[in-house]
C-alpha cells in the first residue's frame, strides 16, 4: 500500500467521524443561522460586504458545531450503534476509533467553537454556550428517556437562529421566537423522516423516535408539522415587516417544496427517506434563504 493509500485510510474513519463527507446535516444546521441573518440584516439595513462575512462565519461554525453534535452522538449512542445496521459500521461502534480517542477529538472541535464564539456579544455568547452545551449535551440521552427527541433537538438545532439575530440586533424580538417555531417545526418534520430509516432495528434496539411513536400515521403528522413550519414562517415575516418578496419566494417556495417532498415520500422506504432527509439540507433551506435574500436586496 502506497504511503498516501496509508494515509488516507488513516484519515478516513475522523472524517466519517465528524460527517463532514456528509454535509446534509452540516445545512441543516447552518439554515436557521442564515434565516435569522438574512432577516435582521434586511431590519438594519446591513451593507452586503458585512452580511458575506457573516454568512461565511455561520457556515464555518455550523459545520464545526455539527461535527461536535456528531463526534459527542456516537460516543453516548456506541452500543445502540452496533444494534442498527444503518450504523453498525461507524467508527467508533466498529471499534476503528477508540473512546479516549473520539473524546480527544471532541475536546479540539470545542476548543475551535469557543474560539468562534469569542467576538459576539455577551446575548449571542450567552445563547450560544447554551447550544453548544446543555441543549446539544444532552440530546442524545432524549431518545433512550422520551418518544420526541425530535423535539429537543428542534431546540438544539435552531438556536443559532437566535445566535444570529440577537448578534445583529442586541435582542431577541417577537418575530425571532416565531422564526424559531418555525424552524423547531421544520426539525421535527425531516428528523422524523430520518427516523423512518431505521424503525425496524430501533424498536429492537430500545431507540425511542417520533417516527415509531406515529406508526401508520407518520405521514399525516409530517403533514401538520409542515404546515408548522410554513406558518411559522410566515408569522415571522409579519412581525419582522417583511417584504412581498418573502411571502411569494421563501414562504410560497416553502409550501410548494414541502409538498413535493411529501408527495414523493415513502415512509417504509429507507433510499426514499434519506433522499428526501437530504432535500432538505441542500434544497429546502436554500430556498427559504434565497427569498430572504432577494427580500433582503430590494430594500
Amino acid at each position: 500500500m502506497s504511503s498516501a493509500s496509508q494515509s488516507t485510510s488513516a484519515i478516513w474513519p475522523w472524517i466519517e467521524l465528524s460527517r463532514i463527507n456528509i454535509f446534509a446535516g452540516t445545512m441543516l444546521l447552518f439554515w436557521p443561522y442564515a434565516w435569522g441573518l438574512t432577516m435582521s440584516a434586511r431590519a438594519v439595513s446591513m451593507p452586503l460586504t458585512t452580511y458575506a462575512a457573516s454568512i461565511a462565519y455561520g457556515l464555518v461554525f455550523a459545520t464545526v458545531l455539527h461535527s461536535a453534535m456528531c463526534v459527542w452522538n456516537d460516543i453516548l449512542d456506541r452500543e445502540f450503534d452496533r444494534l442498527v445496521e444503518r450504523t453498525k459500521y461507524r467508527p467508533i461502534a466498529d471499534g476503528r476509533i477508540s473512546v479516549p480517542g473520539a473524546l480527544a477529538f471532541l475536546f479540539v472541535h470545542l476548543v475551535v467553537i469557543i474560539a468562534l464564539m469569542w467576538p459576539l456579544n455577551s446575548l449571542a455568547w450567552n445563547i450560544c454556550l447554551i447550544t453548544v452545551f446543555p441543549l446539544n449535551g444532552i440530546y442524545p440521552l432524549m431518545k433512550r428517556i422520551t418518544n420526541w427527541p425530535q423535539a429537543w433537538l428542534g431546540l438544539a438545532h435552531n438556536m443559532l437562529a437566535l445566535v444570529s439575530w440577537s448578534a445583529v440586533q442586541h435582542e431577541i424580538s417577537p418575530a425571532a421566537f416565531a422564526l424559531l417555531a418555525g424552524c423547531w417545526s421544520w426539525t421535527l418534520y425531516f428528523d422524523t423522516i430520518y427516523a423512518c430509516q431505521d424503525k425496524r432495528d430501533d424498536v429492537s434496539a430500545g431507540v425511542k423516535s417520533t417516527a415509531l411513536l406515529f406508526g401508520t400515521r407518520v405521514k399525516a403528522a409530517l403533514a401538520c408539522f409542515a404546515a408548522l413550519i410554513a406558518g411559522g414562517l410566515a408569522a415571522s415575516g409579519h412581525l419582522g415587516a417583511q417584504g412581498p418578496a418573502f411571502y411569494a419566494l421563501a414562504v410560497g417556495g416553502a409550501v410548494l417544496h414541502l409538498g413535493w417532498q411529501l408527495g414523493g415520500l415513502d415512509v417504509d422506504n429507507a433510499r426514499s427517506c434519506l433522499a428526501a432527509f437530504e432535500k432538505n439540507g441542500f434544497e429546502f433551506g436554500g430556498i427559504v434563504w434565497a427569498g430572504l435574500v432577494v427580500d433582503y436586496l430590494l430594500v
